[in-house]
This record gives structure tokens, sequence and C-alpha cells, in this order.
């Protein structure tokens, strides 16, 4: 019997299949860290207003790890990815970013525990390029260089920010990168 009703179909948010990567690393301390081969990071930046350098953050969602704080997308490196790749990777699942639109400028490694290790990729984009978030993402936003250090910041991302606007004030921003 039709009810009339239109059919009603749940999709699920796809998901990226688990990655060889996806686990925890305990320290000798007894302190885990997410990647069993590392993690990464992007540090994106684009022209702000005035000319002037905005990065995206990203507002980790509350029932994750340091949940409600700021950092940036990544996550995990898989076993055959470089810390480049992994951090594309995670900002195109957790963002949206196509990997298209960004120009990597350098990679720091800015954790290193026992052997494990988490790599900023810093990159850039021509314009501040819209974003779609995930589950793990309770919002993403563009947010000017000089007020980054006002956000409720992760703990790693806080202990390694201004060893990174050192690196980033030596690498002029890219405005219109050449792809």
């Amino acid at each position: 019997m039709d009810s009339g009703a239109p059919n009603s179909v749940t999709v699920p948010y796809p998901e990226r299949v688990r990655g060889d990567g996806d686990g925890w690393v305990v320290s000798e301390a007894g302190n885990a860290y997410w990647g069993r081969h590392g993690a990464a990071g992007l540090l994106l930046r684009a022209p702000g207003p005035g000319g002037s350098a905005a990065v995206l953050l990203q507002h980790r969602a509350p029932w994750s790890h340091q949940g409600g704080t700021w950092g940036l997308p990544g996550g995990a490196r898989d076993s055959h990815e470089t810390a480049e790749q992994a951090a594309v990777r995670e900002a195109e699942e957790e963002a949206g970013l196509p990997a298209d639109q960004l120009t990597v400028r350098t990679t720091v490694v800015t954790a290193e525990v026992s052997g494990w290790t988490y790599t900023t990729v810093i990159a850039d984009a021509g314009e501040q390029l819209a974003t779609i978030p995930n589950r793990e993402s309770a919002e993403l936003r563009w947010v000017a260089e000089d007020e980054v250090a006002d956000l409720p910041l992760h703990p790693g991302f806080a202990a390694s920010w201004e060893r990174l606007r050192e690196v980033t004030a030596s690498i002029p921003l890219l405005v219109n990168p050449q792809r």
C-alpha cells in the first residue's frame, strides 16, 4: 500500500577507509599520540583583507581528542605516504580542500617523541578557499595570522605556533600561485 509519502534514504557521510596509520602510539612516558607512522597537518595560508596572510583553522569537534580546541586539518600518516601527501589528503577529507588549489611551500617537523613525529606542511592558496567540514570539525575558519594565538589552541599547535610564524615570515605568501 502506497502512503503517498516520498521514499527517504539516509546516505551516510563518506568516511575515509581506515588506513594502516590509524592508531595510537604510546611514548615511554605513557603519553598517547595519534598516527602509527606519525601524523601531519596542513597550515594553509591565503591573502586576507589588505593582503595580510590568513590561515585556515579547524575547530575540533567536541567528541574528538582535544575537542573544542583550534588546530590544523590533519591526521595520521599511512605507511606509504610522505608527510606532504598525508597533510594534503587529510585537508581534503576534513575541509574539502582540493589538492590542485594548494601550493606546498615547505615542511617543518613540529613535534618528535619516541620516534613519533608530527609534521606541519605549509602551503599557500591564491584565495581563501571555500571549505566543507566533515564530522571531525565543529567549524572551519580563515583567521588572520595575528589573531591565531587569541583562540583556545590545541596544545600541540599552541606549542609550535611561534616557530611556525617564524618559518612563514621567511616565505613570501604566493598571491597568485602557479600550478
